[in-house]
């Protein structure tokens, strides 16, 4: 059996990540982007599909794991009756290589080591050649290779690389990874030393601008860091979680590759960056927005790093799955679908940017114009929603309240911007959307908002309602759909996103409970004045970080397991905002309800500012 997957931590470089068990095991790596095929595919299939073993030959350890305050340098004690180990894993920030650096220190005692290196590439499907060259082993296959330095002798044994070693207090042992294209000469070997203090002060520098003073602001500066390492630093794309196929249920099937671009969980981001004071992610992401969307009319629910539409989707049969829970997936079908609340997930983030001060870019607002000639001519469709349904299409409701919110903050761009555009048009289309979903996505018999026209299943989507602006918390209705999905789909404190035994989604029924929903029911209950209620839910949903402060996409709390891709990127910032929202006072967060405002953005926007 494979670990549990809350057991893993990151490291990144902004180009790539890897997770690292708390086993000492790197079995997860993609290199060189996070796309890329992985070198180290043991997360879904076992130790033969690659990975970079480090730990005490001691069986019985007690491990202890931390991130270095402000950073994403890992570090792990491992202590036995032979001593206490530390290794310090990390990705050096450079734009110029790419490395994994493992440091091994004694801290007491002589330790026993071994350290197992099992490259595949291809998601373990090719073995490389491997070759000594001077002081590093190579190992490579097709477009890249792999270079390994280490301070200690290693040898070839079974198809991996090893090194068996004792190590003592205050001695160091050594280890990099560097990735380059097989066809340009080795760089320069790496300062490991020098890398680590870049590094430290690289994360630290950035983690410093954290503009939240809030109770909890060693928990957002966490997720945040967490967020910036998703972020692809050359074009400013955010990915939605550096794995692929982790399961959302053990028994298979619900299992998607999440190292792209989601429109929608890439805006959802940047608001929560934002909220924080991180300007310059805003900037580069809406430079990432204009070079993959320009041209189309109709914008792709999601794109590849570098903006690539084409993510064709296929199963690659030789890999078992995490704990064999296939199939493993990588692309994404869903790209092709038509998802119509990300035109209002984008309309609303640039309006946020615009808000905070941005930089105006006239090419953006040309490029909202014509997402809103497309959206005005297709609002009125069926679609896949946010839930990426592989089912039927449908008029799902919350795809319309976010088609109301595009054109909303569009007529707010024009008012309080000065911006040009057909207002009035745009009003028109606003107000007959709303309308449109008041009558049809509302039961008066259950008194709630409902997943899709003239249905009677909910949706926990829903709960954003009020945090968009489509109505106030004030409204019987927005109560109604919030008391009834308390009701009906919250399993033990937790929210499901909707009932998958209405087979909307044409997949097997059956699913843990979505975290980023139970956030977003805590601030529901906020803005219901039930603030003790909401700061408890928000509290448990904390305590199910795992040690380093990660969480995926979701709980299963039955089994006390995480499931999903992780970590997860929507699941931190639902964590900044509920925290941002809880640390303002309820008249101001009372006040941008009622302006249409998300709350916990309120304290970031000048105007608003001054007001309260």
């Amino acid at each position: 059996m494979p670990i549990p997957i809350e057991d893993y931590a990151l490291i990144g470089d902004a180009h790539s990540a890897a997770l690292v068990g708390r086993n000492g095991s790197i079995d997860w790596l993609c290199f060189p982007r996070f796309d890329s095929p992985a070198c180290f595919a043991a997360l879904l299939g076992g130790a033969e599909y690659g990975r970079w073993l480090i730990a005490p030959q001691a069986k019985n350890c007690s491990v202890r794991r931390k991130y270095r305050d402000g950073t994403l340098i890992l570090e792990t004690e491992f202590s036995s009756d032979e001593g206490t180990v530390r290794i310090l894993d990390f990705m050096p920030l450079s734009d110029v290589r790419q490395d994994v650096v493992r440091l091994v220190q004694g801290l007491s005692g002589q330790v026993a080591m071994r350290m197992e290196l099992a490259i595949r590439f291809d998601y373990g499907a090719t073995m490389p050649w491997v070759r000594r060259s001077e002081d590093s082993l190579l190992a490579g296959t097709g477009p890249y290779m792999l270079e390994l330095r280490s301070s200690v002798p290693v040898r070839g044994q079974h198809m991996r690389t090893v090194a068996l070693f004792k190590i003592c207090q205050n001695e160091q042992v050594a280890f990099s990874l560097n990735c380059r294209p097989s066809y340009e000469a080795a760089p320069p070997a790496l300062d490991q030393e020098q890398a680590l203090a870049a590094t430290e002060e690289g994360w630290r520098q950035w983690s410093g601008q954290c503009s939240y003073r809030g109770r909890w602001r060693n928990e957002v500066i966490r997720s945040l860091i967490t967020l910036k390492a998703l972020i692809y630093k050359p074009t400013g794309g955010i990915i939605a979680a550096p794995t692929t196929s982790l399961p959302e249920r053990m028994d298979g099937a619900r299992n998607w590759d999440y190292r792209y671009c989601w429109l929608r969980d890439a805006t959802f981001t940047l608001n929560a960056m934002l909220v924080a004071g991180y300007r310059d992610e805003a900037i580069a992401w809406r430079e990432w927005l204009q070079r993959a969307v320009g041209g189309p009319q109709d914008a792709q629910v999601l794109y590849s790093v570098t903006g690539e539409r084409k993510l064709d989707e296929r199963v690659l049969e030789w890999l078992p799955g995490y704990a064999g829970a296939g199939p493993v997936r990588i692309g994404n079908a869903a790209s092709r679908q038509l998802q119509l609340d990300v035109y209002g997930e984008i309309m609303d983030t640039l309006h946020l940017a615009r808000a905070v001060g941005l930089e105006p870019d006239a090419q953006a607002w040309q490029i909202q114009n014509t997402l809103l000639r497309f959206l005005e001519s297709n609002w009125s469709q069926p679609d896949e929603g946010i839930w990426e349904v592989r089912g039927p299409r449908r008029h799902f409701t919350h795809s319309k309240m976010m088609a109301w919110v595009a054109f909303d903050r569009a007529v707010k761009d024009v008012e309080e911007f000065g911006l040009e555009g057909p207002v009035e048009r745009w009003r028109h289309v606003r107000d007959t959307i709303h309308a449109q979903v008041c009558a049809r996505g509302f039961d008066a018999r259950r008194n709630a908002f409902v997943q899709s026209y003239d249905s009677d299943h909910l949706d926990a989507s829903l709960l954003l309602m009020p945090q968009v602006g489509f109505l106030p918390p004030s409204d019987p209705r927005v109560r109604g759909t919030i008391e009834a999905i308390e009701r009906d789909l919250v399993v033990d404190g937790l929210v499901l996103r909707y009932s998958t035994a209405a087979h909307v989604d044409a997949l097997p029924p059956g699913e843990s409970t979505f975290l980023p929903c139970s956030f977003w029911l805590a601030d529901s209950l906020v803005a219901l004045g039930r603030r003790e209620e909401g700061e408890a839910l928000f509290e448990r949903l904390l305590a199910l970080r795992n040690d380093v402060g990660l969480l995926s996409e979701e709980y299963d709390p039955q089994a006390r397991h995480m499931l999903g891709n992780f970590p997860q990127a929507l699941t931190h910032m639902a964590l900044i905002n509920t925290a941002c929202l809880l640390s303002i006072s309820a008249a101001r967060a009372e006040q941008t309800y009622q302006r249409g405002e998300r709350p916990a953005a309120a304290s970031q926007i000048p105007e608003l500012h001054k007001r309260y």
